[in-house]
């Protein structure tokens, strides 16, 4: 199998674990059975957001879901059957530092799944603790390595944490934090992932304000022949305007092929339907609609020339 993939992609982002149990039903600690079934139910409904957006008109082969085996429930097994395309992680919800979801028997139940792409959450700032960042890139690899002998898509999801100096470097602003430092560290970051002989083929990334940092960080992904390795951009939960900034800055790089987001599109209409302020498929309809606006805003953008 070719290192890297050649489509777009279009990935709703639902497998929330520990911060949605919390954050959407109070729930703490492990969940019974009741509990879990009440929080699939609330997924599913994101789901049938994402149904009635192809419904729409956003083409099945492109679209695709990212969630979790605890509670997914039967989206895994719809997606499947209705020529999307499924994401699952097997990081461990919650954690500063990687971690299995399923311990050793992680390949176990990414063959029971079948997902087209296998995804993991990492926190590593290269400029952060040295011995925690080579324990990550350990167990990392393994898990690439598993990935690479049974002919499987790697989505790696970087996140770069600030560490204490370089905030204070710039002032305590989180936000110059993510103009001035951050797109330098992810390229040392991917760089520094690669170096360990962890083979990506999708960058699920932080945006980025400026096309040039774009560019950037796809020749960094593409380093060393990885020719065919792309990007797609993450929401991070952030608002509108900032996720439409960073779907322009990389919708117009080649290399860049869509994004993956979650919180973004379905965060306020899930609370409102949980909450019993509107009806389930009122919910529905506004995550088919946020959905379709970020398409259609990445869509325009990449209509437009990209940078020399």
């Amino acid at each position: 199998m070719n290192l890297g993939y050649d489509q777009k992609l279009y990935i709703l982002a639902f497998d929330h674990r520990g911060s949605f149990q919390k954050k959407f039903f109070g729930i703490e600690g492990e969940p019974d059975a009741e509990q879990t079934a009440i929080i699939a139910d609330a997924k599913h409904l994101i789901f049938e957001g994402l149904l009635q957006a192809v419904g729409a008109g956003a083409d099945p082969s492109v679209t695709g879901v990212l969630v979790d085996e605890q509670f997914g429930s039967t989206v895994p097994a719809e997606a499947k059957e209705r020529g999307l395309k499924l994401a699952m992680p097997a990081e461990r919800s919650g954690q500063n530092m990687f971690d299995f979801q399923y311990d050793d028997d992680f390949g176990e139940h990414i063959l029971k799944f079948d997902p087209d792409f296998t995804k993991v959450l990492v926190r590593y700032n290269p400029d952060g603790d040295a011995a925690a960042n080579v324990e990550q890139l350990g167990k990392l690899k393994r898990l690439s390595d598993w990935l690479k002998q049974n002919d499987r898509k790697f989505l790696f999801e970087l996140l770069v944490p600030a560490e204490p100096a370089q905030l204070e470097a710039v002032g305590g602003d989180a936000e110059r934090y993510d103009a001035e430092l951050r797109p330098e560290l992810m390229r040392r970051a991917i760089a520094e992932i690669q170096d360990a002989g962890i083979e990506v083929d999708i960058w699920k990334i932080e945006g980025v304000d400026e096309r040039s940092d774009c560019e950037m960080l796809v020749a960094q992904a593409r380093a060393g022949g990885r020719d065919g390795v792309v990007c797609v951009v993450l929401g991070r939960g952030a608002d509108d305007a900032k996720v439409d900034q960073w779907l322009t800055a990389a919708a117009p790089v080649e290399g860049f092929v869509g994004f993956a987001i979650g919180r973004s599109i379905w965060w306020d209409p899930l609370k409102a339907y949980v909450e019993g302020k509107i009806e389930r498929s009122a919910g529905a309809r506004k995550i088919a609609e946020n959905f379709l606006r970020f398409v259609s805003v990445y869509e325009r953008a990449a209509k437009a020339p990209a940078a020399s």
